[in-house]
């Protein structure tokens, strides 16, 4: 399948998926729906529209690719995409989840901004998140929620949530996980027919340990009702991922396909880096490939070998391109 829409949540290893959307792209020389403007996301956090597409005029719905950060809304998405577009997305644990985003958020959200860490926020967030903040204070609570396209702000109501978790499994063919990630991609290759190279990847836009905040257990039952919305989200769509793949795969043939997975990404890694595993910020010799750094997390980076042979560089840097700097490269071969 070559007409694929992700739809890029925040902290859930979707920079590694758009990395791998995009070595797609090109291996097959697709379409790509990059941001009007050279922007880094389609219009987010304002609910997408077909205009934030750039040659959306001129294009019109023959981009065969998107991926960049969007707020969700199937009618405008389907102005830009085919018809038979194949429409996926991934989730992550909030409790993960929402420690990810205080930290890398951490200066740009007013409600993460003045608690001194992660377990003060939680121990009371009301005192902190004002609700009518809602576009900077998105990642401080249901992100996922929010990126699908709904309020993050809702009461958590049976109804209500039943009601949308049937919208999101009638607009998306797939939901992935992201704490299962190597099984996602068997899944992801498995259901668009793609092979194992296409799904092969270096772990992107990751952060050093050293800044990982450790949540206590009360924390951790915190986040479960203050995001109680991503909580169920995430809940109901790993139930339908393990269904999934025992229905498309079965559970003995996964297990083989991630180990030969690993053993592939292991090869390249040798093939690639000149270090066994990324490295922080300031141990990143090629500042081209440096990635966007934020809030109190160091965005870890890869070294590449020297004396790589052209067609290997090549295929090399594609591996460890950060998000914002293969947008634009895409952007200069697409709209020169």
């Amino acid at each position: 399948k070559t007409n694929v829409m992700f739809l890029k949540t925040h902290k859930t290893a979707s920079s590694t998926i758009l990395n791998i959307m995009f070595r797609f792209a090109e291996r097959y020389d697709l379409t790509v729906a990059l941001p009007a403007d050279q922007l880094v996301h389609l219009g987010y956090p304002e609910t997408f529209v077909a205009q934030f597409v750039e040659g959306f005029q001129t294009i019109g719905q023959n981009y065969n690719i998107m991926s960049n950060h969007l707020r969700f809304n199937r009618s405008e998405v389907q102005k830009v995409m085919a018809v038979n577009t194949f429409y996926f997305s991934i989730l992550r644990n909030p409790i993960s989840l929402l420690e990810s985003s205080y930290v890398y958020y951490k200066e740009d959200v007013p409600a993460f901004k003045t608690s001194k860490d992660v377990n003060e926020y939680l121990a009371s967030p009301t005192k902190y998140y004002r609700p009518e903040n809602y576009k900077q204070n998105i990642y401080a609570r249901n992100i996922m929620w929010f990126d699908f396209g709904y309020d993050n702000n809702a009461e958590d109501d049976t109804n209500y949530i039943q009601v949308v978790l049937k919208e999101i499994e009638q607009n998306f063919h797939l939901i992935l996980i992201a704490d299962y990630f190597d099984e996602s991609m068997i899944l992801l290759k498995h259901t668009l027919c793609w092979d194992l190279d296409d799904v092969i990847y270096f772990k992107l836009n990751s952060r050093s340990q050293d800044t990982v905040q450790t949540l206590t257990p009360e924390s951790k039952e915190r986040i479960k009702a203050w995001c109680s919305l991503d909580w169920k989200l995430y809940l109901h769509f790993n139930q339908t991922f393990w269904r999934r793949i025992e229905e498309t795969i079965g559970f003995e043939e996964l297990e083989k396909e991630v180990n030969h997975l690993r053993t592939r990404q292991k090869e390249l890694m040798e093939v690639c880096l000149s270090d066994k595993e990324p490295v922080g910020k300031d141990h990143i010799h090629n500042k081209d490939f440096l990635p966007f750094q934020s809030g109190a997390a160091n965005i870890l980076g890869y070294n590449l070998r020297q004396n790589l042979d052209n067609w290997t560089l090549r295929t090399c840097q594609k591996m460890i391109i950060p998000e914002l700097q293969y947008t634009s490269y895409l952007y200069a071969v697409q709209h020169p």
